[in-house]
């Protein structure tokens, strides 16, 4: 019975979460003005590297930096972190400042000026070397969420948001002499109401452009689109994989 329970309870909290997400011809839209492109929800990944691919100008209605003094919109900057309650590893993707052999990657929002889409390649740490799904309680293989925290300002209204995105850390990744140690690179996690609480209540409604103090079309006709409401997402893609496998 406690088992049937826990399917029930995985099941719904999945499906809500799966409600809370809009995505459009394939793009994530999240609570910010950045538009995930790539990857998508839950999808296994391995490889050398974990690739995230974000559209910073919300499909050209924002320009790029350098913006202008005291801008209405811009995004001030975004951070990104690979997190899991599940394996309690919480590893530094991008948090501004590029470590050695880019252990963690730089500022996101200066990376490939003039470029649009800004494409993430970070390098898996150590211990996500393997092959298939966990096998053991100790592994720090399974599901995790690429959590996107961007600082920006919207309209004339500076926010912070964290959308949680999803995947399995399921595909082969190889043994290499440029991975990383996990030790090096994670902190600790924060409990979900705090890391809640340290973001806006702030839901974009559906068809708000983004003004830019000129045209309001930023890099020139991308026109309004539609984009994801809400605040901070939680993905626990975990809990049902395990009850589900």
């Amino acid at each position: 019975m406690a088992i049937f329970w826990m399917r029930l309870l995985a099941l719904a909290a999945q499906l809500a979460l799966l409600n809370a997400q809009h995505i459009v011809n394939g793009q994530i839209l999240t609570p910010g003005i950045a538009i995930v492109d790539a990857p998508q929800p839950n999808t296994p990944l391995g490889g050398d590297f974990l690739q995230v691919a974000l559209d910073v100008t919300s499909d050209g209605q924002l320009q790029l930096p350098p913006y202008p003094s005291n801008p209405i919109s811009a995004i001030w900057n975004i951070t990104i972190f690979l997190s899991s309650y599940t394996t309690g590893k919480n590893f530094t993707i991008s948090n501004g400042t590029a470590t050695a052999g880019n252990a963690s990657l730089g500022e996101i929002m200066q990376q490939e000026s003039g470029s649009t889409v800004k494409h993430v390649n970070w390098v898996w740490p150590d211990c996500l070397v393997g092959d298939g799904v966990p096998t053991d309680a100790n592994s720090s293989r399974g599901a995790y969420n690429i959590s996107i925290r961007q600082n920006f300002r919207l309209n004339g209204t500076d926010q912070y948001t964290i959308f949680d995105l999803p995947i399995q850390v399921t595909n082969s990744i190889p043994k290499g002499s440029n991975r990383s140690s996990c030790d090096s690179l994670n902190n600790a996690m924060m409990d979900e109401a705090a890391l809640n609480n340290s973001a806006s209540s702030f839901t974009r409604i559906a068809g708000t452009a983004i003004q830019t103090g000129s045209s309001g079309q930023g890099l020139g006709g991308a026109g309004i689109i539609s984009s994801h409401t809400g605040v901070h997402c939680v993905w626990i893609g975990a809990l049902v994989l395990m009850i589900f496998l």
